[in-house]
């Protein structure tokens, strides 16, 4: 297989190792019936050496086929909601290559108190410290937190689930270098979670055969009754990300976003 090198200077303590990891961890799914992941073939300290993976359209069939993988992968599952990945002890990172931030890890329990104190919270803190968002939009957030036993309904019972935690549409490649087309997973920001967290990023940002990708998750793990309803919740975390990297009218979108969910 050929090797793509990807690096990066003076990146974060453990950057690379937890995506390493990250995709290991995942990659150990496939065992199951989960997704491909690209090989991991070693890290150092700036730098992640990967399976170089040769792109194709993506097909319908293919498509259900990742959603039903996905589903598997999911149900691997993980020790806590906010797990890192499985042989990883330093801190974990959400976004961009560029300006990766940490995402907090712990042990929770219910899905609820995870996406209160290990998501919404540090994140909106950030964009805050920052100066992209305001002290008024950590009391917009407070006011979700406080709405979440409503907000997530029956799936606030779910497990943890184990699952990619950046999973945009440029983040899962479609190869035929197997000989039929496949989705294959890269860049991962690989947590204990929740698994409506995977299926709401693919909303966000437009994906291919989107409706396929569904069926055929549904058709291994049926998703609790209100899943539409809740994608908008469980964006609230990457469109957080979005405002401190970014700014602009993520700022807006995070605000309105907020605003519908408190209807």
């Amino acid at each position: 297989m050929a090797t793509y090198h990807k690096s990066r200077a003076f990146c974060p303590k453990g950057f690379f190792e937890c995506e390493g990891r990250g995709l290991q961890w995942l990659g150990a799914a496939h065992a199951q019936g989960g997704p491909r992941v690209v090989e991991v073939y070693g890290w150092g300290e700036n730098h992640l050496d990967i399976e170089r993976v040769s792109p194709c359209a993506p097909t319908r069939e293919a498509a259900f086929a990742f959603g039903a993988a996905l589903a598997r992968m999911h149900d691997a599952g993980a020790a806590y909601f906010g797990s890192a990945p499985d042989g990883y002890e330093g801190t974990c990172y959400f976004g961009p290559l560029q300006d990766p931030v940490p995402m907090d890890t712990g042990e929770w329990t219910d899905a609820a108190t995870y996406l209160a104190e290990g998501r919404l919270r540090p994140m909106v803190q950030l964009g805050i410290d920052r100066g992209e968002l305001r002290r008024s939009d950590m009391e917009l957030t407070e006011r979700v937190i406080e709405a979440l036993p409503e907000l997530l309904g029956r799936a606030a019972d779910d497990k943890p689930a184990r699952v990619h935690g950046d999973l945009w549409s440029g983040n899962v490649m479609w190869t035929d270098d197997s000989g039929s087309c496949e989705a294959v997973l890269i860049d991962p920001a690989a947590h204990g979670g929740h698994r409506e967290e995977d299926l709401a990023m693919l909303h966000l940002f437009g994906m291919s055969n989107l409706t396929e990708i569904i069926e055929g998750y549904q058709s291994v793990h049926p998703l609790k009754a209100g899943y539409p309803e809740r994608r908008t919740l469980w964006q609230l975390y990457p469109i957080a990300g979005h405002c401190v990297f970014f700014g602009g009218g993520y700022v807006s979108e995070y605000r309105a976003m907020c605003r519908s969910l408190l209807r």
